[in-house]
């Protein structure tokens, strides 16, 4: 009847969910675990970067927060929307990184409930770190032919499909 779905065998006899399965479907579950392993990897790899550097103060999240407030002053909503944190973790990681002296911060002058973030120059420093591992990286994986086939433009875009898939989603649940 539906040709690009094969059929499961059930390993019980009430089987609830999964008596077919697309090989789209499939495919769809092993990019959400890839997806969860390279964010974890990632993680590792800029941890092994600043340990390397002998710089064990931050953690990894509270290094690419930094890599991703970038150069810009934003408020910690707008961080949040930016990266993969949750919004209680941003507003601690924010607050150790003011401490350490790594993100200053101000009350916006139109809504005094709003704080505004920004790098320091010991931020900034953090940056370029993360910003030359990343580099190297794409180096490597240009010349190693990863990125071409197929090409990461492709990837990408289709990444992009998924993410305005799921936003869709969580705005159609509330």
């Amino acid at each position: 009847m539906f040709p690009h779905i094969k059929q499961i065998e059930p390993t019980r006899q009430d089987a609830p969910i999964g008596d077919y399965i697309s090989d789209k479907t499939e495919a769809y579950f092993d990019a959400l675990q890839l997806l969860e392993r390279m964010h974890r990897l990632m993680l590792d790899l800029v941890k092994d970067e600043f340990e390397r550097l002998g710089r064990n103060d931050l953690t990894p999240v509270q290094v690419l927060i930094l890599y991703n407030l970038g150069e810009a002053e934003v408020s910690a909503g707008e961080l949040r929307s930016r990266g993969m944190y949750q919004g209680s973790n941003v507003s601690y990681n924010l607050k150790k990184l003011v401490t350490m002296g790594y993100v200053s911060h101000e009350r916006s002058d139109m809504d005094r409930r709003s704080v505004r973030v920004k790098l320091t120059d010991e931020g900034l420093e953090v940056r370029e770190i993360v910003q030359q591992l990343f580099l190297r990286h794409a180096e490597g994986l240009a010349m190693s032919g990863v990125l071409d086939d197929p090409p990461l433009e492709q990837v990408n875009m289709q990444n992009r499909r998924i993410e305005r898939f799921w936003s869709e989603q969580i705005r159609y649940i509330y």
